[in-house]
């Protein structure tokens, strides 16, 4: 269907893509893998000549593809095909879902309008007909209360949300080629399993072929018929899933694979551990680093922030008179402490609050109620001069590093920004390398700090966006996916790195994720969110190892390995729910009218993380996960599963 032949992709005299070729065949999914800046995106960009846009060049190659409808032409060369032809073919025929929902979805129109817009364009539907067809697009990606969503803005929606949103825009008109940039990037793991199986049963009914791009092995392993591992714009090996991951033969993909975090891999351990990183030198593997127990949290020396009955609404609708008569409960009394040099991990499915208690601790969202403290003071008792030192203490690492980048100044200035609102440097010349250093520190070389965030892939973004993070030396990191965008190979390196600044300076994090391999890596201890409550709160070892909750367990059980020899061995998940499918318990579940309520819920109820912070260092037994009282788990779900 879709035949990439010696296609070179230049932008000014740079070449970015050399000598490219690959198939990609009806039915079948073809992967393209490698690190960030390897060229992938602009492949992808390319077949859909949105690179264009972007002033790029193609000196050499074809594109041919052969959808069978546009004007019963056949097989054409993409590259002589003009924009307006294009237009015809982008969405129809070839539809896209592309990396950062943020920015890929307009601001202005709300996500009703913009479904609609491709099946009235391409489907020749009536604007009611089509918002028919969209709210049942985002029933079939288990987006809650679809009817609701179609009325709002993009920004009124989690990451996760946003993407499953562009999911059901890209398979609207039912194409027959899928490109698929990332798309389960800021998944969780229990909505991920149940993207990836309605694109597998798309594809085997309607016989789309798909061009898969990601830097998840497990998401490869669980999809791919077919893999092709780029590097620095070139293609380095390609073959058949099965037997790349079971005998790669180049050394860099054996080196990206080495570099894949594995669930489990810290079995039995008390304390997270800096590895040593794999890398490719020259035409060898070597191992290069040491290897240490992360034992940094101070837990004697009090919680640097301490967060009590924290409670978030949202409004959702109000009367004539302005009188709010529906809300949106996002966080209810949630309650955690995180100490001096401890990682403390919040996990949970996309839409739970994660990103809200994230927000709120960093005062860019008001509370409803709750106290939220920093170094032993209520923040409602700070002065002017304690909230400036509080928002240099207090550091954020967003979720879309394309949107939290001003488009108009260059990387090195935003990076700088920091250090002189605050006034840690004066002198330009210390500004500048300061800013230098940093880039190194992620990846980067310090040359690019005069590009602007456009010219960078959306893994250099994230580093980019880390290494601002890093530029007022804080206390607190509120890390906000700030790993789901990075390849393997630099994911490693950021763990060590943020490894190594806990152990230099006491550094504590905040780490929102979906990635369960990288929280049992890099975590001391894990809070497990649903629905805006804090299920189970433990140390790694214990939710890893011995999880209390139902929910907890059904995670852990849906995440994705990377090894093809166990596909399909994910538990099936049911419609609008993150469960397997077992027979519901009758003492959970009452006459909850949510799609995505579900016997998740057990006993335990939602937990009290004040009744079980640590004192002194935490006891290695269960002791600290302390349950509820018996039926509260069934309440909640009737209470938080619909509007309030």
């Amino acid at each position: 269907m879709l035949c990439v032949e010696n296609l070179t992709v230049a932008f000014g005299a740079h070449r970015v893509i050399e000598d490219l070729s690959f198939s990609v065949h009806p039915g079948r999914t073809l992967a393209v893998v490698g690190e960030s800046g390897s060229g992938k995106s602009v492949t992808s960009l390319s077949v859909m000549r949105l690179a264009d846009m972007m002033g790029a060049r193609y000196p050499t190659g074809r594109i041919l593809f052969d959808g069978g409808v546009t004007g019963g032409r056949g097989r054409r060369d993409l590259l002589t095909v003009g924009q307006k032809e294009m237009r015809a073919v982008r969405g129809k025929e070839i539809a896209m879902i592309f990396q950062e929902p943020m920015t890929s979805l307009n601001p202005v129109f709300t996500i009703g309008d913009q479904i609609c817009e491709t099946l009235i364009l391409h489907e020749g539907m009536g604007k009611a007909a089509a918002m028919a067809e969209a709210k049942r697009l985002l029933d079939m990606v288990r987006l809650p209360d679809a009817a609701q969503l179609l009325k709002r803005y993009p920004h009124q929606l989690s990451g996760g949300m946003r993407q499953r949103v562009m999911i059901a825009m890209a398979l609207a008109c039912r194409p027959k080629l899928l490109i698929a940039d990332e798309p389960t990037t800021a998944l969780d793991v229990t909505i991920q399993a149940q993207i990836l199986t309605i694109m597998r049963d798309l594809q085997r009914e309607l016989g789309m072929a798909m061009m898969f791009i990601t830097h998840d092995m497990g998401v490869v392993a669980e999809m791919a018929d077919e893999v092709v591992v780029m590097w620095k714009g070139r293609k380095v090996e390609e073959g058949p899933a099965a037997g790349l991951f079971a005998a790669p033969r180049q050394p860099y993909t054996r080196a990206l694979l080495a570099a894949v975090p594995k669930l489990g891999s810290m079995a039995g351990l008390d304390h997270p551990r800096r590895m040593p990183l794999t890398v490719l030198d020259g035409e060898r593997i070597a191992t290069v680093g040491e290897e240490r127990v992360q034992d940094t949290p101070d837990y004697a020396a009090g919680p640097l922030l301490s967060v009590r009955d924290l409670t978030v609404r949202f409004k959702a609708k109000s009367n004539l008179l302005g009188r709010v008569t529906h809300q949106v409960h996002a966080v209810t009394r949630v309650s955690l402490d995180i100490h001096p040099g401890e990682t403390l991990a919040l996990v949970g499915e996309s839409g739970s609050g994660k990103s809200t208690i994230g927000r709120t601790i960093q005062q860019l969202q008001d509370a409803t109620s709750g106290r939220i403290s920093f170094g032993g003071r209520p923040l409602t008792e700070m002065g002017g001069a304690e909230r400036s030192r509080l928002r240099r203490d207090v550091q954020y690492i967003f979720q879309d590093p394309f949107a939290s980048l001003d488009p108009r100044r260059t990387v090195g200035f935003s990076i700088a920004e920091p250090i002189r609102t605050h006034g840690l440097l004066t002198d330009e010349r210390e500004i500048t390398r300061r800013v230098s250093s940093l880039l190194e520190r992620v990846g980067l070389p310090p040359s690019h700090a005069g590009r602007y965030p456009h010219e960078f892939s959306g893994g250099q973004r994230q580093r980019v966006c880390i290494a601002r993070a890093l530029a007022s030396d804080p206390k607190l990191i509120i890390a906000d996916e700030a790993l789901s965008a990075l390849d393997v190979s630099i994911q490693a390196q950021i763990i060590n790195l943020f490894m190594d600044l806990q152990a230099e300076r006491g550094l504590a994090y905040l780490f929102i994720s979906h990635d369960m391999a990288v929280v049992e890596k890099m975590s001391h201890r894990v809070a497990v969110l649903y629905l805006g409550q804090i299920m189970e709160m433990g140390s790694r070892r214990q939710i890893f190892e011995t999880p209390a909750h139902d929910y907890t367990r059904r995670l852990l059980s849906a995440v994705p390995v990377a090894d093809p020899g166990r596909r399909g061995s994910r538990p099936a998940l049911l419609e609008g729910t993150s469960r397997a499918r077992s027979a519901p318990s009758a003492t959970i579940r009452r006459s909850c009218r949510s799609r995505r309520c579900g016997p998740a819920i057990s006993s335990a109820g939602p937990h009290d993380s004040s009744r079980a912070r640590p004192s002194g260092r935490p006891a290695r037994g269960r002791d600290q996960r302390q349950p509820a009282e018996e039926g509260t788990g069934a309440w909640l779900w009737e209470r938080r599963g619909h509007w309030a």
